[in-house]
């Protein structure tokens, strides 16, 4: 079975409690990544928006302004943003130094335009509270004050040096004022920026907090299992050694006249053996799975074969009146005989055997590159408190102490797998459990050309 890593961008593993701890401690940001997209879009919206007003300012109202150094501004801001777009396309990462790194460049080229076209004489010098307002939401706090320092910097040192812009002294004229109307465009533009970019980003930050508690919850759980894993592996070394015992007694009993004479108890120690190797196979599978190298124990066979005996060895081993098994897989694959996958689909129909002890359906197919294994029943089916929680530990409805684990480690290993569990109640009465798992989670690297067709 898998270890429970994920793969990051270094392709370096990491599991899911050290990346947990990660998010928590701020050394990763999930959401950092749309919101730097974010600034991305929001920057080709200022250059639009520059280029769009110094044009009007100039043809429409003849206002002198140095065009030459403007554009000059303008194709650094564009060759940073093109810069921008090609580095986080793929990395996903970002840091907070790198986002505070980013506002700085818009600040510095809105402080050269407006140097170059009045300072703080000019109207739109109130773009700079879009700026704060960016930073206060994407930043830490001390970032967020560090741009606040930073544009009150730039506003004064505008007021005392900046190239005139030649405005006429119209403020009388109210609405007709061109400096009114620079000053109500540039407040239009800093609201509805606002409100439609700090709504993306707060689903940003919403859908990382969202993140962040599905990997507390799934570092929880893993938890959970090793636990589990350590308490089963203990128990099962600690019974090898009695199980042992009982088959040495159970061989002499055997051979004893007294027993060997009288064919009844003769048939009750057979029954005893039996019960005694199949307890010793449960020991094994479970010191297989709790750890015990999967490479050492497992055997080349084919998708087929390997399904047929998992069926075939749950059926002899259950008092099942009637067990309805479908192979609807024609193309078959090499693969590695895998406990892991063999004790997770065994699980599931212990689980349906318990409430429907006459009928079960197993079904498998294959879709692509992916296995499907559907358990049916005839039982009650799932409370839709139960389908809404599937996976949870310690959820059943059986009402005894310890149940609820078995889906709960079913859900896990199908997850650990890269694959995933559904559950659902079927129109005619019982549940159905599909475990969907992806065929590279079993199959062979380098196939042989005569795989070992005895999963033994």
């Amino acid at each position: 079975m898998t270890s429970g890593t994920e793969a990051t961008g270094a392709g370096k593993p990491r599991t899911l409690k050290e990346r947990w701890q990660r998010l928590r401690q701020g050394q990763e940001n999930p959401a950092g990544h749309q919101n730097m997209l974010l600034l991305i879009q929001l920057r080709w919206l200022a250059v639009l928006g520059q280029i769009s007003t110094v044009a009007f300012v100039a043809l429409v109202f003849d206002i002198h302004l140095p065009l030459p150094h403007m554009l000059e501004v303008l194709s650094c801001l564009i060759a940073f943003n093109i810069a921008s777009h090609l580095r986080w396309h793929e990395r996903r990462t970002v840091a907070n130094a790198e986002l505070f790194l980013a506002l700085l460049v818009d600040v510095a080229a809105l402080t050269f335009q407006l140097y170059l076209s009045g300072g703080i004489t000019n109207p739109f010098a109130f773009l700079y509270l879009m700026q704060i307002i960016l930073s206060a939401v994407l930043l830490r706090p001390w970032s967020s004050w560090a741009i606040v320092g930073i544009t009150l910097g730039c506003l004064a040192g505008l007021a005392l040096f900046s190239e005139p812009l030649a405005l006429p002294p119209d403020h009388s004229n109210g609405l007709f004022s061109l400096y009114v109307e620079g000053t109500l465009i540039c407040f239009l533009l800093n609201a509805g920026l606002m409100v439609f970019f700090i709504t993306r980003i707060n689903s940003n930050l919403r859908a990382g907090d969202a993140m962040l508690a599905d990997l507390r919850q799934r570092a929880a759980e893993e938890d959970h299992i090793v636990r589990m894993g350590l308490l089963a592996s203990g128990a099962a070394h600690e019974l090898g050694t009695p199980l042992s015992t009982l088959s040495v007694i159970l061989g002499d009993w055997r051979r004893m006249p007294e027993i060997s004479q009288r064919e009844e108890l003769l048939d009750d120690i057979s029954e005893m053996e039996a019960q005694l190797q199949r307890c010793k196979a449960i020991v094994s599978g479970v010191l297989l799975s709790a750890g015990e190298a999967r490479g050492e124990s497992s055997v080349k066979t084919t998708l087929n074969t390997f399904l047929d005996s998992v069926a075939e060895d749950w059926r002899k081993s259950r008092p099942i009146e009637v067990f309805e098994y479908h192979n609807l897989i024609e193309q078959d694959v090499p693969v590695v005989f895998d406990s892991a996958i063999k004790q997770m689909l065994g699980n599931v129909l212990d689980n349906a055997f318990e409430v429907s002890p006459g009928w079960i359906s197993l079904l498998v197919k294959r879709e692509g590159d992916l296995l499907q294994m559907e358990v049916s029943d005839r039982g009650t089916g799932f409370p839709e408190w139960m389908l809404s929680q599937l996976g949870k530990p310690y959820q059943s409805t059986k009402g005894k102490p310890g149940r609820g684990l078995g889906l709960f480690f079913v859900v896990n290993v199908a997850r650990k797998l890269g694959g995933r569990v559904a559950a659902s109640n079927r129109e005619t009465g019982g549940a159905k459990v599909t475990l969907t798992l992806p065929l590279s989670a079993i199959s062979l690297e380098d196939a042989p050309d005569s795989p070992d067709q005895s999963p033994s």
